[in-house]
């Protein structure tokens, strides 16, 4: 009974009128025809990156401002002209673009050069050469003829936080073991003060040229959301007003576009399954809390044990008083914790990092207040809303084998 209906559900599916005609230009990997408000950053990066057509190594670029800023976009945009250029004129340029966040890719020094070997035909095992013997199978494969290499890293801030900043090292000297390639480095991240962390001989190697993308404003969201929006959905479908709520959301979440553009395909679907011609304006407000309460369980339920357990343990005092919480507390109920599920308690200064990295994230907001003489704590205080709360305790417990 269950199948039948389910088929005669399908087949009205397939009768019902889509508001989309192309979904996929609302996803955040597609690259559009013209990049809006990005046109100062585009011609920096392509007067950086020009020399490559001449077979001159450029410059390393450190490229940083906030999520949804348009900086993976504009570095592909250019990146993909350069080669269309090269390609024509016949030139040994080769540009790699590698998300650093992805695991099994670049989650530690030995498989990020494997991948990149791969990258160049070189088979390499999933472990067990010494690195040296890796890096040495790298500059063998790629020194074989004269060209010009482009390694993108985005999200380059994690793979320094796997791995450490000796990689970046390694990489921004590698053209002094090299006699016919070189080998330039496109750093991408959100994180403003990764750069300010990273050894000095590393970041002054890195950060031969800096451009910073500076957060989108509310009416060049609006036209970003206007442009997809025409090839994305039939005409028609938009109630006056839904791109500006679009926009004034995102606008409040750092003038984040890719915040922006899910908004809009979250507020379509909803609309769509629930039968309406039309996305109104409270299909937006539908699509904001879904997106937040969604980002929220992810990030919790994708936590390492140890943050699990330091989050656990502000999440139970909050439920008890829902007030200021002090790190001091938080430490003395998480080693409790520890001790109940196995896990060796970190030292309280690491904790104190931990929960700077949960603020990062959204999930607490903590302060950091002078007690003078006795040094300084953090004020913490939730910051998820509070109908979300017994979820996400349900899944620490169970992350925590708690239940």
């Amino acid at each position: 009974m269950v199948q039948k209906g389910l088929t005669a559900f399908f087949e009205k599916f397939l009768t019902k009128e889509s508001l989309f005609t192309d979904r996929k230009v609302l996803q955040s990997n597609y690259t559009p025809e013209t990049i809006l408000h990005r046109d100062a950053q585009i011609q920096q990066i392509a007067k950086i990156m020009a020399p490559a057509l001449r077979l001159d190594k450029p410059s390393n670029l450190f490229v940083y401002g906030k999520t949804g800023t348009g900086k993976t976009l504009s570095i592909k945009y250019t990146t993909n002209q350069i080669l269309e250029v090269a390609s024509q004129r016949s030139m040994p340029l080769k540009i790699f673009y590698i998300n650093c966040k992805l695991k099994r890719v670049a989650d530690t020094e030995y498989r990020l050069i494997a991948q990149l070997c791969r990258e160049f035909g070189k088979e390499i095992p999933p472990t067990g050469l010494p690195t040296d013997e890796i890096y040495r199978i790298f500059f063998d494969t790629i020194d074989k003829e004269k060209q010009v290499i482009i390694l993108i890293l985005d999200e380059i801030d994690q793979l320094v936080k796997k791995t450490g900043d000796e990689i970046l090292y390694n990489l921004t000297r590698i053209n002094a073991e090299l006699h016919k390639s070189q080998i330039s480095l496109i750093g991408i991240s959100s994180d403003l003060r990764f750069a300010e962390a990273l050894d000095s001989r590393v970041k002054s190697s890195l950060s031969e040229e800096e451009i910073i993308f500076p957060p989108y404003n509310a009416m060049q969201l609006q036209h970003i959301l206007k442009q997809r929006g025409k090839i994305a959905f039939k005409e028609g479908v938009m109630d006056e007003g839904v791109i500006e709520k679009c926009a004034a959301y995102a606008a409040r979440e750092h003038g984040d576009a890719r915040r922006a553009l899910e908004l809009l395909r979250v507020a379509a679907e909803i609309a769509e399954r629930n039968g309406f011609a039309k996305i109104e304006v409270r299909h937006i407000d539908e699509a904001e809390e879904k997106i937040e309460h969604d980002r929220i369980i992810e990030a919790v339920s994708t936590q390492p044990k140890q943050h699990q357990a330091i989050l656990y343990s502000i999440v139970s005092i909050y439920i008890k008083r829902k007030d200021i919480i002090f790190t001091g507390e938080i430490y003395e109920l998480y080693k409790g914790i520890c001790h109940q599920v196995g896990l060796r308690p970190l030292t309280q200064r690491r904790v104190s990092d931990v929960i700077g990295e949960l603020d990062m994230l959204g999930l607490i907001n903590a302060k950091v207040i002078s007690k003078g003489r006795y040094g300084r704590t953090r004020e913490i205080q939730v910051s998820v809303p509070s109908s979300t709360i017994a979820k996400i305790k349900n899944i620490l417990e169970e992350g925590l084998d708690l239940t």
